[in-house]
């Protein structure tokens, strides 16, 4: 091997080894890839790790990012407190959320099937309830547990179509979207209660996911082909849910069921007294159901009549 040939081997070794801590960008860690830019080689860092300029951009993210964390946007929250002047423990809902339910509501009331719309929906109830019966039987936890992530679906939907409609039609809803997103933020509610209470096993949350997944779709799909028929369906599950928290109540009665302290959230939500059990909890959350199921056979009356829901107020302000 000659001396040109040693010397231009020696020259390309070292110049793969300092090219890329010499002739390479840096990268900026606050910016995007995209946005790199090269700079001149007597700009870039050389052996130490950032430089001064990327040490301070660096620092300031991190408290800027502190900053979001604590605050919104730099604004603090509001401090919200009790009456007696005690901080307000749920993030989930304010004081003004708060309500005594009307435990004068009939819950023996039931829509009369007469037409054939009306005979259609209620059989389809019948039919949905005899595997659930047969499932849970005297399971009643469990049961209130299923029926409550069903019970918040229809609001949901209906609330979300209306405002699309609203939106698409440059029209006002009567208050009806406000009504049924109240009912399924509500129906939640009572989820967020029984689970204070018992949680769900492995194979109940496997079939509350598939049930969920079934019937948010074929809501859907009814409410867009007949709302008036949706709301009738509902009206009749509602129904259902009556009597089944009346069965709830008698077990409690009986003795069948250990009637335990009602959980805090139950008691702040429903603005119950410090003493009560899981037995008035059930009755102000019958009194609920009860009230959803006027709710929507009042709906369905409205739209069976020929008339939109728009042109009847909405029964807003329950909750």
């Amino acid at each position: 091997m000659s001396h040109h040939q040693a010397a231009a081997k020696m020259s390309a070794l070292f110049m793969r080894q300092v090219s890329p801590r010499f002739f390479s960008a840096p990268v900026n860690r606050t910016a995007h890839v995209s946005t790199t830019m090269l700079r001149p080689a007597f700009w870039v860092r050389n052996f130490s790790g950032l430089a001064p300029e990327e040490k301070k951009e660096s620092s300031d993210v991190k408290q800027s990012n502190k900053a979001i964390v604590s605050s919104y946007w730099g604004i603090s929250p509001s401090t919200v407190t009790n009456e007696d002047g005690s901080a307000w423990k749920w993030n989930c809902f304010r004081p003004w959320e708060t309500y005594q339910a009307d435990l004068s509501i009939d819950v023996k009331k039931h829509h009369n099937p007469v037409k054939f719309m009306d005979k259609f929906a209620y059989w389809t109830v019948q039919a949905l309830k005899v595997p659930v019966t047969l499932f849970f039987q005297r399971r009643h936890m469990c049961h209130a547990m299923l029926l409550e992530t069903v019970a918040a679906v229809p609001g949901m939907v209906g609330g979300m179509l209306l405002h699309l409609k609203s939106l698409r039609k440059f029209e006002h809803s009567g208050g009806w979207i406000k009504a049924l997103l109240e009912e399924a933020e509500n129906e939640r509610m009572h989820l967020m209660t029984f689970l204070e209470i018992a949680h769900p096993q492995w194979y109940e949350r496997a079939i509350i996911f598939a049930v969920q997944g079934v019937f948010f779709n074929a809501y859907f799909v009814a409410y867009i082909a007949s709302p008036k028929l949706a709301h009738r369906i509902v009206g009749y599950l509602e129904e259902e849910a009556v009597i089944s928290y009346t069965e709830f109540l008698k077990d409690l009665d009986n003795g069948t069921m250990e009637n335990v302290p009602a959980p805090a959230i139950a008691i702040d939500y429903w603005r119950l007294p410090a003493d009560s059990t899981l037995r008035d909890v059930v009755i102000v959350i019958r009194a609920d159901e009860a009230h959803h199921r006027d709710l929507n056979h009042y709906a369905s009356d409205i739209q069976c009549q020929g008339h939109e829901l728009k042109d009847a107020p909405a029964p807003i302000g329950y909750h």
